[in-house]
């Protein structure tokens, strides 16, 4: 029987978990899987959001979706979101373990280096980090009692794998406040790297694979300064959209990369290139 490479993306009848899913590129990832065919569980800390957007998948795609809250850091409630999903879809197949935290005390979370205090360090690697660890040992666990395989995501970023310019941060503000790149972003998402590639190798006999999308700066509310100097680092000459995201996702999540594990996948414009 000859192969069909346009089937290998098809991802119809796989349950598809998506942690932040009402974020920036959380709305985009879900509705990307959900084109593909997948059911969604929309998982993020707003339920009624995640509810309402789930609704919309269904409606739009025509595949089941549901909407769960779930605070990523609480083991307890992990627990009870993957229970959740495996008792409304009977079972978990593609889990983007894609969470993230910048803070709401934007003082605290932008504060320099030398007084960055270590409460706000432990309050965001509780969600990077703690929560890509604890999402993605409930789901794996769940994925070898099945014994079907799985794909597992996890969202890093480019600033994972380099450093920030600070030039570029001079003048430069997101939604009308003066940003810049702090540590714990930076070391926060290095680990999920690291994490990855534990994963990868560690589930690799149980047919579960484990890659890392690794996003470039996104387009989303950045003052013309930041996106002319962030711009101005990267071959292609420009920020990303949102939805440039979604491709590298799906590939990932579908069988057209089933011989692909432990991987960081770079969508940065070539701004690591240079």
């Amino acid at each position: 029987m000859k192969l069909s490479y346009k089937r290998l993306f098809d991802l119809s009848g796989k349950t598809a978990i998506v942690t932040g899913g009402i974020g920036i590129l959380g709305k985009h990832f879900c509705q990307g899987l959900a084109e593909f065919g997948a059911n969604v569980a929309v998982i993020d800390l707003e339920e009624d959001q995640a509810a309402e957007f789930a609704a919309q998948l269904a409606s739009e795609y025509g595949v089941q979706a549901a909407g769960i809250g779930c605070d990523v850091s609480e083991p307890a409630s992990v627990k009870q979101m993957v229970e959740g999903v495996v008792e409304q879809f009977g079972q978990i197949n593609i889990l983007h373990n894609n969470a993230a935290s910048k803070s709401k005390d934007l003082d605290a979370f932008f504060a320099p280096f030398e007084k960055y205090s270590i409460i706000e360090w432990r309050k965001i690697m509780a969600v990077n980090i703690d929560g890509m660890f604890l999402v993605a040992q409930a789901v794996g666990d769940q994925m070898v009692k099945q014994e079907t395989g799985g794909s597992i995501i996890q969202t890093a970023s480019i600033y994972g794998i380099m450093a920030s310019d600070k030039r570029i941060y001079e003048g430069s503000f997101y939604l009308g406040r003066q940003i810049s790149n702090p540590a714990v972003y930076s070391a926060s998402k290095a680990a999920v790297v690291g994490l990855t590639k534990y994963l990868a190798a560690y589930w690799a006999d149980k047919g579960i694979r484990v890659n890392t999308l690794v996003p470039g700066g996104v387009e989303s509310g950045q003052n013309e300064t930041f996106k002319a100097r962030y711009s101005a680092r990267v071959p292609m000459n420009r920020m990303a959209q949102a939805h440039e995201m979604v491709g590298a996702v799906v590939y990932l999540a579908s069988d057209a990369s089933s011989y692909l594990t432990g991987q960081s996948i770079i969508v940065d414009g070539g701004l690591s290139a240079w």
